[in-house]
């Protein structure tokens, strides 16, 4: 039986291995390059998160369906719906007053992006809470309760595009609030989740303002009868 050449056997082997490193090393010269021209046509996306997984600031990797990005992810939803809101007001004092809002709820996304858990200390001392906001909030909503007339009925929410989209920016936020509880354990500060609270109504309150701005009259519930009943009462 005749000899057959090692190499033979090799060669296959070692022509799938230069393969496979001539394919790592095309990769790594596409990623680099790509990299390198997304520095200079400033591009948004990084491929960082394709995996299902966000950072924080604090430098940790969570999944993207974590309690921090669904808080983030809520007050993201609240800070444009407010953002929507703004469009339709015509109150000079109420639509800087709800662009300083914006800005504040970006510094509050901050100080959820940054858990004490993993955070240091210079990147809590950067993110820290301003308790004086909610100071600011509370003095706004006084002021424009002023001219309001006192609320006996429960109201719906419409009265004019700017106040409907408030009231809707008043629910959103309110889920924003339920999802910041469970970050209470991870150690967030109760005053960011107090803010949330006042927000929405301050949000209320404002949209009660445009409602009458606007000149539209503020819809009172009232507890819907179903026609069997009034035929009942007909009859009776």
């Amino acid at each position: 039986m005749a000899s057959v050449p090692f190499y033979r056997f090799l060669s296959p082997i070692i022509r799938s291995k230069s393969l496979h490193l001539l394919y790592q090393y095309r990769l790594l010269s596409f990623t680099a390059v790509n990299h390198s021209a997304n520095k200079q046509k400033n591009i948004i996306y990084t491929r960082t998160g394709d995996n299902g997984s966000s950072g924080l600031f604090s430098g940790e990797r969570r999944p993207k369906d974590d309690t921090i990005f669904e808080a983030l992810g809520t007050t993201d939803e609240l800070t444009s719906a407010i953002g929507l809101a703004r469009e339709f007001i015509n109150n000079t004092t109420i639509r800087d007053e709800l662009e300083q809002i914006q800005c504040i709820l970006q510094d509050l996304q901050a100080t959820i992006a940054t858990p004490k858990t993993s955070a240091s200390e210079f990147q809590l001392r950067r993110t820290k809470w301003n308790i004086n906001h909610l100071v600011d909030l509370e003095t706004w909503i006084d002021s424009h309760s002023e001219s309001l007339p006192p609320l006996k009925n429960f109201i719906l929410p419409s009265g004019g595009k700017a106040a409907s989209c408030l009231q809707l920016s008043r629910a959103i936020c309110r889920r924003a609030e339920r999802r910041l509880v469970p970050l209470l354990d991870e150690g967030l500060e109760l005053p960011v989740l107090q803010y949330l609270n006042r927000l929405s109504s301050y949000l209320f309150t404002v949209a009660r303002v445009c409602t009458k701005i606007d000149g539209f009259q503020e819809t009172i519930y009232r507890r819907p009868r179903p026609m069997d009943d009034e035929e009942n009462d007909e009859q009776d």
